[in-house]
């Protein structure tokens, strides 16, 4: 697909779109190189933090829906380095063209350097903000806005689990 190409799936209801994500969560980056390597090496650190603690958790039969989230988490964590450790590696840019797989000149960006792939967009409500809303009366909103992926879909959904059972799992007997 061409950046900024567009799948209708299920009408305007669920759309594949193709984006690219230069940095964490809603496009938010670090600036430059220095930054994206900071980030990549967070994410790792991060990775091999959860994973300790999963396996500690384990160990002291921790409740199994707490090792479920944070497994979640885990796996959207590392699905998330994966894509931005190797897609500029293996593909080159998507910009204007489709991108190609394992180009003769190389890929856009050495490894830990590459955009993470974002792809499910789900715009279920459209409409306008009512004209006595103050900055926003009369401008368009959309609901849902972000774009994301698989891995975003399983960190969201296993923060939100600990964060919702949390009482439960960490209540002391």
């Amino acid at each position: 697909m061409v950046l900024g190409e567009e799948i209708p799936v299920l009408g305007n209801w669920f759309i594949i779109h193709f984006t690219e994500n230069v940095g964490m969560a809603f496009g938010i980056e670090l600036g430059g190189e220095l930054g994206k390597t900071i980030l990549s090496l967070f994410r790792i650190a991060a990775v091999i933090a959860i994973g300790w603690y999963i396996l500690h958790l384990m160990k002291v039969k921790a409740p199994c829906g707490l090792v479920m989230f944070l497994s979640l988490i885990l796996a959207g964590a590392m699905g998330n380095i994966i894509d931005s450790a190797f897609y500029g590696m293996i593909f080159n840019e998507s910009y204007h063209q489709q991108a190609t797989f394992l180009p003769e000149e190389g890929g856009y960006a050495p490894f830990l350097h590459g955009r993470v792939v974002d792809m499910l967009y789900f715009p279920i409500i459209r409409g306008n903000y009512p004209e006595w809303l103050p900055f926003l009366g009369g401008e368009r909103f959309i609901f849902f806005r972000p774009v994301f992926n698989i891995a975003d879909a399983a960190i969201t959904t296993g923060v939100a689990g600990v964060l919702i059972f949390y009482k439960g799992f960490f209540h002391k007997h």
